[in-house]
């Protein structure tokens, strides 16, 4: 299957650190080599970048490029691939994008559904994964709902339960992002830490690289990092239990779900 990784973040922020270590799986230390791809969202509403490559991570020039590119974001996505579904092609590398009501909208999966997936309009799938597959459907679902209907508690609740009908269906993890919050569900496998002041040390697990977050933060910073393994080895990574899904803005958490219930944390959901 294929690896994860998004940032989060309440300052201009980059994610090469973070992407360097995630690469170096994408065919070194792991087995991830059928494609990458990196997407984030210029935060002065510049719009998209989005790049996709279906060579392995760890041993293309580009990837690497971009891991040492200075490209700060608020909201960053990143995928390594190992094909269960389609071929290995550049247009079944994540993350997708899409447009919704105005928005663009990107969408990174780990896993594999089987079974039929509904098709339909407008939403069309260009590639041949389950995962595209996947995004268009939750797109089309979405888009028959009233337009009134949707704020942000009702979009979490709507997230949350295409994701637990998909992970009925086989293995689904995901990451969603507007550019405006970051949506992660964890069917099976997914890991989270928030770095905020007093910022330390970080080691990477899969490259001999380490940073001094104090060196490169101020103390109002908040960066939150979701990756489907931990990718240090001198840090407290959480692991999301089995269903559970997070809400992020500006690098916190603002609510989650789990098999309990959804609870709003921090801060109101509501513009």
């Amino acid at each position: 299957m294929c690896e994860l990784l998004a940032l989060s973040a309440n300052t201009p922020t980059d994610m090469r650190f973070s992407f360097r270590g995630l690469t170096r799986r994408g065919g070194a230390t792991g087995e991830h080599a059928d494609g990458w791809g990196l997407a984030s969202f210029d935060p002065l509403g510049g719009g998209l970048s989005v790049i996709r490559e279906e060579s392995a991570a760890a041993f293309s020039p580009l990837a690497a490029q971009m891991a040492e590119h200075d490209l700060k974001a608020l909201y960053s996505l990143a995928h390594i691939r190992k094909a269960t579904q389609g071929v290995v092609t550049l247009e079944n590398c994540h993350p997708f994008q899409r447009q919704w009501r105005g928005q663009d909208w990107l969408f990174a999966h780990n896993g594999d559904i089987k079974g039929t997936i509904p098709s339909g309009d407008p939403y069309i799938p260009v590639g041949n994964t389950d995962s595209e597959a996947a995004f268009c459907w939750i797109l089309n679902t979405l888009n028959d709902q009233p337009a009134e209907q949707i704020g942000p508690q009702a979009l979490f609740a709507l997230l949350n339960r295409c994701s637990a009908h998909l992970a009925g269906q086989g293995i689904f993890n995901c990451l969603i992002s507007n550019g405006q919050w970051l949506y992660a569900y964890g069917g099976t496998k997914l890991h989270v830490i928030t770095r905020r002041a007093p910022f330390a040390q970080a080691t990477l697990a899969d490259d001999d690289v380490t940073v001094d977050f104090s060196a490169v933060t101020t103390e109002n910073d908040v960066v939150t990092i979701v990756s489907t393994e931990p990718l240090t080895t001198n840090e407290t990574w959480r692991a999301l239990a089995p269903g559970e899904s997070l809400l992020l803005v500006d690098g916190e958490i603002v609510a989650c779900h789990t098999s309990a219930g959804a609870q709003d944390l921090d801060r109101n959901l509501d513009p």
